[in-house]
């Protein structure tokens, strides 16, 4: 896939001669998409999301996977490390949304991996081996989408591991005693995107639909959609957010100020964006966590 002719000249200084062709560049892919109503920096060229100057996909929400609890056996207070998974009183009673890179994740950054927390040496893989098992014999279960919402809703799990306000935003707003936060090691970033097929004859209704998505009310419906919440990524949405529903843009902590306020979590470096391991496979981290699993 590739969008043709949105180059990023942001982050390079242009050689002489080449200043005004580049920076024309720069105004046709702004013009194109609001790039520069971007909540956050990183937002305007995401990882994954360029190639060789051109724009590939286009980020259009977002939401961070942490902690997810029910408030009635778990403080608050102990939320705010992943070593609430282990509390006696919720044993047997710990779940994972059954997919290894999200839970091995968070595993890592319990570890003390921080930004590296899949670049792994063969210590530090190890390392984040032991402390997932060390947890097995918490887990009730592993599950899907409909799993997991069905669970954490009759209580049949008190904990969730993999997740966050995606599901028990949901929850929460139908009066669940649940909720999400990041804890003080930090938390995943799952980003939502879009990108144009390479050869469609629809560009201009797809570009159309993206720049919905990413207008004020765009962005509102898509921190309200009933299936899964995410959270605004553009300042104007932001906003549109906070005028059309401040209950939601609070129970969300979308206001600047808040203590899980999405983009001060990733200005204090505590959330780290969705990737792939560096130094295994993902064969190899999924063979683990099928071990996991069977243990």
């Amino acid at each position: 896939v590739e969008m043709a002719g949105m180059i990023n000249c942001m982050r390079f200084r242009p050689k002489t001669g080449q200043a005004e062709a580049l920076f024309k560049a720069y105004a046709e892919y702004v013009r194109d998409y609001p790039f520069d109503d971007m909540l956050h920096e990183d937002f305007t060229k995401f990882p994954g999301h360029w190639a060789n100057g051109k724009l590939h996909s286009v980020m259009v929400r977002g939401g961070h996977l942490g902690v997810s609890y029910n408030k009635t056996v778990i403080s608050e207070e102990e939320a705010q490390s992943y070593s609430c998974f282990w509390k006696p009183e919720v044993k047997g009673k710990v779940g994972h949304f059954d997919w290894h890179l999200p839970n091995l994740g968070m595993m890592s950054i319990y570890k003390g991996n921080g930004s590296g927390l899949r670049d792994l040496d063969n210590k530090k893989w190890q390392a984040v081996q032991d402390v997932t098992m060390s947890l097995r014999s918490q887990v009730g279960g592993y599950f899907d989408y409909g799993g997991t919402f069905n669970s954490l809703k009759n209580g049949e799990m008190l904990a969730m591991c993999g997740i966050g306000d995606w599901i028990t935003g949901v929850l929460e707003k139908d009066g669940a005693p649940v909720g999400s936060v990041i804890p003080k090691e930090g938390g995943i970033q799952w980003t939502e995107s879009y990108c144009i097929g390479k050869g469609t004859d629809k560009v201009d209704i797809i570009k159309k639909f993206i720049n919905y998505m990413l207008s004020p009310v765009g962005q509102v419906k898509s921190a309200q959609m009933a299936a899964y919440p995410g959270f605004c990524i553009t300042k104007a949405g932001r906003a549109a957010l906070i005028e059309a529903d401040p209950k939601e843009a609070k129970r969300s902590h979308q206001m600047e100020g808040m203590p899980n306020d999405p983009i001060a979590l990733i200005n204090d470096g505590r959330i780290h964006y969705r990737d792939i391991p560096k130094q295994q496979t993902l064969e190899d981290w999924n063979d683990f966590w099928s071990e996991y699993k069977n243990a």
